[in-house]
């Protein structure tokens, strides 16, 4: 579920932290935070799912609140409960596997009433909420589509969720929202196809599990070589190795650190995706430098036969 663009980019942001902290921060230390990060987003995860249970109850108390009012209207009396009886949400209440996970990590968002009401104030302001209200289907599917909007439209950018995710966790950015958001959709999507939906499991298999504490280490261990290589095509080009921004550098080690290390993935699948990285992480200039300087190490090393995978 964790899958490798997140673990590419928490290794080179977890290498990057290392190379300025290194002198108190030892490597074992280091790679506890990679850990530790990579368990904070399957937290995100299942906090975004119970971030679905904890909007809907709000709602719950402001229906029932409306009808125990002094003077409650004719609506406050006979109120609209499409969102709050939404049949995703029931089977999210339902689920085992994630009931265990929110009551083993006590997460929850009723501690902050006031974030809640914002994000459903939000909600309930949207059009995609409004269409859903107005809509006379009322099925799994229409349920599960509502909060896949929502998500997919509102919430993945929501600058106050983000704010307040941030505020909880130094593990918790931009990136760790957009994926998470991204599964969650995705199991949400599942949930509407099947009645005994599974939640994500952390990461995909073994393989992947440990995929990112070995590029990690791999980087390390491989840094005065691959820090050679990239001082020779800078050197090559007449730049000033001084002058490189240091995420350049962590972003061009992880990389061939990932070429040498890992003969089952391709070296273009490799380049690809760490100039990305670049392009997000740094300079407008830095996915073309990136791209020149692998393209020139692959290249090489490829003639010298020093790598051997495609």
């Amino acid at each position: 579920m964790i899958n490798r663009i997140l673990i590419r980019i928490k290794v080179v942001q977890m290498l990057y932290n290392y190379m300025l902290t290194r002198d108190v921060k030892s490597l074992a230390m280091a790679r506890d935070e990679l850990q530790k990060s990579f368990d904070k987003s399957y937290e995100l995860y299942n906090y975004l799912l119970k971030l679905i249970i904890d909007l809907t109850d709000l709602e719950d108390r402001n229906l029932d609140d409306a009808k125990h009012k002094f003077l409650p209207t004719h609506e406050d009396l006979n109120p609209n409960t499409k969102f709050i009886d939404n049949e995703l949400v029931e089977r999210l209440r339902n689920n085992e596997q994630l009931q265990h996970f929110i009551s083993e990590h006590k997460l929850t968002w009723r501690d902050n009433e006031i974030f809640l009401k914002l994000i459903l104030n939000k909600i309930k302001n949207s059009d995609i909420y409004h269409s859903y209200m107005d809509s006379s289907n009322s099925d799994i599917e229409s349920d599960c589509h509502l909060w896949r909007q929502l998500f997919r439209l509102l919430l993945v950018d929501d600058e106050d969720l983000l704010e307040e995710l941030e505020n909880q966790s130094v593990y918790w950015s931009c990136d760790d929202l957009e994926f998470m958001s991204q599964f969650v959709i995705k199991t949400i999507r599942k949930i509407a196809d099947d009645d005994e939906f599974p939640i994500m499991p952390q990461f995909k298999d073994e393989e992947d599990s440990m995929f990112g504490d070995q590029l990690f280490t791999a980087a390390v261990n491989q840094e005065d070589l691959n820090n050679a290589t990239i001082n020779k095509y800078i050197n090559s080009k007449h730049w000033d190795s001084e002058r490189i921004a240091l995420i350049d550098r962590v972003i061009l080690l992880v990389a061939l650190a990932e070429v040498r290390s890992f003969e089952k993935i391709p070296t273009t699948v490799t380049m690809n995706e760490y100039i990305e990285i670049a392009k997000t992480f740094s300079t407008p200039s830095s996915s073309a430098f990136v791209n020149g300087i692998l393209h020139s190490a692959i290249r090489d090393m490829k003639f010298n036969g020093a790598l051997m995978k495609p």
